[in-house]
């Protein structure tokens, strides 16, 4: 499987699936990392790495629609099987997605449908919930929708914080998203 990763931010989830590349659990080549941010840590772990990184700062660009058409002539270049999105903070167009269909990933920090969007482990404790968890799924025009491929549960306690779910529920993101892969592959 050929792999394309975008992310924002610290990259954890890429370097889960990094990872397991390197431990032989996942039967992939990362062939380019993008990221919009140029400060983004995970973009100065896929240089350590020797990935292919591009920075695409989505700022030094008119409209969406300018930033996504450098994207994709990368992207086009590196012809991934599969598009994983690792906490890429940046909403696709639908031709972006038409043009990837069935071949884009997210993860979410939710047991989607419920909870999508942002702050989802504060939407959750203000509901109650008893269980929250995460949600690896192929990307369409919706936020934080399409088909489900893998769901991981996170039990919510009494004492829990946003921010103390959240570290709970990326253990469990890890998991996920190389198990996700793992089914496409």
């Amino acid at each position: 499987m050929r792999l394309a990763v975008l992310l924002s931010g610290r990259g954890s989830n890429f370097e889960a699936i990094h990872n397991a590349i390197e431990r032989g659990e996942l039967h992939a080549e990362i062939v380019c990392v993008i990221t919009n941010r140029p400060d983004a840590p995970g973009y100065q772990c896929a240089r350590k790495w020797g990935y292919d990184s591009y920075v695409i700062d989505h700022r030094q660009f008119a409209t969406r629609e300018a930033h996504e058409a450098e994207v994709l002539r990368v992207l086009d270049q590196a012809r991934p099987d599969y598009i994983a999105l690792a906490g890429y903070m940046r909403l696709l167009t639908r031709s972006f997605v038409e043009r990837y269909r069935n071949r884009i990933l997210n993860i979410h920090p939710s047991l989607l449908p419920s909870f999508p969007g942002v702050d989802a482990q504060a939407q959750a404790i203000a509901h109650g919930v008893k269980i929250s968890g995460c949600t690896v799924h192929l990307v369409d025009e919706n936020l934080d929708a399409g088909p489900i491929l893998v769901q991981r549960a996170v039990e919510v306690r009494d004492d829990d914080t946003a921010e103390s779910l959240a570290a709970r529920i990326l253990v469990e993101e890890h998991k996920a998203y190389v198990e996700a892969l793992r089914k496409l592959s």
